[in-house]
């Protein structure tokens, strides 16, 4: 009898504390990537790491320590922010997430609007856009959004026309004409500043033009004040639902300060135009 007492004894004993470690376990997990008073933003290295590093002294005078971590890429950004590594990230435009969340199954939204980053063409093997020959190479990137962007800065400049019923989605297969018949060579954005040398011309986003340096070697760019200067405005972006929490709104708060504003008009010129 005393040895059924114990066993029972030693049976609940174990059940409570097997039932404490697992409670404990369930309460030490924790929603984001670090610890409370910190903020986790995911950045291209130019000029958007570069605007961040400009705020962190802001954030820390409010409590929150800035983390920037810096990606070379249009996905990994966005995924690691789905995944709640980052609380939120800083590389892209509206139409640009639009499609990602289309793609993959994101709930990544808009926090705000910070700057406008104009679309360029950098002269290759051609420098001058008069001097365009026949059959020249023009690279433009290769994601969705920012391909259509390119082709449509083409043809304002009267290179090649485009299917108007494309819009967004416009590929090298909506040209409608092509008088000089250029040859549209479609890659990653990034990749486009090393591939001058190997082409005529280039359509390269503002971001990798100020990180390769060449941003003072633009021919022409989107206007300032045109509609793609709304349409792809650079975003904070967050997962759905935190727009409100505090931390995110502080960060919003120190991007869209003067302080700031001076700062990306002073460091940037016209390749980077706050929109706040």
């Amino acid at each position: 009898m005393k040895l059924r007492k114990f066993v029972v004894s030693f049976l609940a004993c174990s059940i409570a504390l097997s039932l404490a470690v697992g409670l404990t376990g369930c309460g030490a997990q924790k929603q984001g990537p670090v610890k409370e008073g910190s903020i986790v933003v995911g950045a291209s290295p130019s000029p958007h790491a570069q605007i961040l590093e400009a705020v962190s002294e802001q954030l820390a005078q409010k409590g929150y320590q800035l983390e920037i971590k810096e990606f070379t890429d249009y996905i990994m950004p966005n995924t690691a922010l789905e995944d709640g590594e980052l609380d939120a990230n800083f590389f892209q435009h509206q139409p640009y997430l639009t499609d990602f969340n289309e793609k993959n199954g994101t709930k990544l939204v808009s926090a705000a609007a910070i700057h406008f980053e104009p679309l360029g063409i950098y002269g290759g093997k051609t420098a001058d856009l008069a001097d365009l020959p026949e059959g020249a190479q023009i690279a433009v990137p290769n994601d969705t959004t920012n391909e259509a962007r390119a082709l449509w800065l083409l043809q304002a400049q009267g290179i090649i026309e485009v299917d108007e019923q494309a819009g967004l989605e416009a590929t090298k297969q909506d040209i409608t004409s092509n008088p000089k018949n250029v040859e549209i060579v479609e890659m990653e954005a990034a990749q486009l500043p090393r591939a001058l040398a190997d082409v005529d011309f280039a359509v390269i986003n503002g971001n990798y033009a100020v990180a390769a340096e060449i941003a003072d070697q633009v021919l022409v760019t989107e206007d300032k004040d045109s509609e793609a200067a709304k349409q792809y405005a650079n975003i904070v972006a967050v997962r759905e639902g935190d727009e409100n929490r505090e931390d995110i709104k502080a960060l919003v708060e120190a991007l869209q300060s003067d302080e700031v504003k001076a700062y990306i008009e002073e460091t940037f010129g016209s390749t980077v135009i706050p929109v706040f």
